[in-house]
């Protein structure tokens, strides 16, 4: 009788039920990995709450395939892999094997289209394979796509990368957020005499410091930054964020968007911010962002990966202004092994046990990404096999 795996399966938006599949056979060039911890993603919150549309305006947009298996940031461990798998599957070059613990890229790309061959370090492919966790329903193929589940299948094609012995499992859950704080590495591209860009002692807002924000906050710190600014809703994020960098943290509760916009003058002499970064995954605070930013000051937008409707904007403002806006839909999945390896270095300079706030068992999936959406939760991860 074939082994049976427990899966955390999103039925519909707002239902989970755990669910039984039988344990897939090994085909070639593949793997199969034993789930040690999964994140939960603020994609996987929107899809929970059925705002699921992705990649809008892109020949990948899609609406998620319910019922799914969502967890796409993911700590596993090889159980089986065959030669081709072990030869192929690591990004780096290191030849896997059982026991061998790894993360992932969620991104499965074609390799061949206009994007694969001129963009490769970023999963921009204009023939997306499918994105684990949430571009493959549970009812297709090898049935285990997303990391809410005992075991993973991992398809030919995959990135996987070999985490260092040195890193614990609550940081290594990590991996995949840190690799989302490309945009400010993006910015830096554009650093000039001018002093466009991400420039050393700049000063950066983050909005919203939820885990892609506090991510924010500790690269923008890694990265030179001189004052880091956040908001947010929550004062217990908000003083967490001060624990890994920030200096100054403003409650949009307690405050009004004249007095935000104000507070930024203040702390950067009546400039205005050299960066912004809208980690909110909200659409209403951009014009805010917009205002706090000096002359020529770049805006950051990778925090609405869903399509969470639109806002008004003044366009005549942003001409006036001299603005940059980035958008960043996505994460190059050449970081993977950086991000590892600095977050190591750097085990002794942040509190990163801090990081993961809430550890639930696969049973709990639901109330698990119920509290990654309460004011009083950092990271929130799934430990599927206890």
């Amino acid at each position: 009788m074939a082994k049976m795996v427990k899966a955390a399966v999103l039925v519909e938006p707002g239902r989970i039920e755990i669910q039984e599949f039988p344990m897939p056979k090994l085909g070639k060039g593949a793997a199969i990995g034993r789930m040690v911890m999964a994140g939960v993603c603020g994609t996987d919150k929107h899809t929970y709450k059925g705002e699921s549309v992705q990649n809008k305006g892109t020949k990948n947009e899609i609406q998620i395939p319910y019922p799914i298996i969502q967890g796409h940031e993911n700590v596993l461990i090889i159980e089986e892999i065959d030669r081709e798998g072990s030869l192929n599957l690591e990004y780096d070059g290191n030849i896997l094997k059982p026991g061998d613990r790894v993360t992932m890229c969620p991104d499965v790309v074609c390799g061949k289209c206009w994007y694969c061959k001129n963009m490769p370090s970023y999963p921009w492919c204009e023939k997306l394979q499918f994105s684990y966790g949430n571009m493959r329903s549970c009812l297709d193929g090898n049935h285990l796509y997303g990391g809410f589940a005992e075991y993973i299948y991992i398809e030919p094609g995959t990135r996987l990368y070999k985490i260092p012995d040195a890193l614990p499992d609550k940081v290594a859950v990590l991996t995949e957020v840190l690799c989302v704080t490309w945009t400010l590495d993006k910015a830096k591209e554009f650093n000039s005499f001018s002093l466009e860009g991400f420039n050393f002692n700049d000063t950066v807002v983050v909005q919203g410091v939820g885990p892609l924000g506090l991510a924010h906050v500790i690269k923008a710190r890694m990265m030179g930054a001189g004052k880091i600014i956040v908001t947010d809703i929550s004062d217990y994020r908000l003083n967490l964020a001060k624990e890994f960098g920030a200096d100054l943290a403003i409650n949009v509760k307690n405050t009004t968007e004249e007095e935000r916009v104000e507070l930024v003058m203040q702390e950067t002499r009546g400039r205005g911010a050299d960066i912004v970064v809208e980690c909110a995954g909200i659409p209403s605070v951009v014009p805010e962002g917009l205002r706090m930013l000096r002359k020529a000051g770049m805006y950051l937008e990778p925090g609405n990966f869903v399509d969470t409707g639109g806002v008004t904007l003044n366009i005549h403002e942003i001409c006036a202004k001299n603005l940059r806006i980035v958008g960043m839909c996505n994460h190059t999945h050449n970081s993977y092994q950086a991000c590892m390896e600095m977050m190591v270095r750097s085990l002794d300079w942040f509190p990163w046990d801090k990081f993961v706030s809430h550890v639930y068992p696969l049973a709990q999936a639901e109330e698990a990404i119920k509290k990654g959406m309460a004011e009083d939760s950092m990271k929130v991860v799934i430990a599927p096999n206890g």
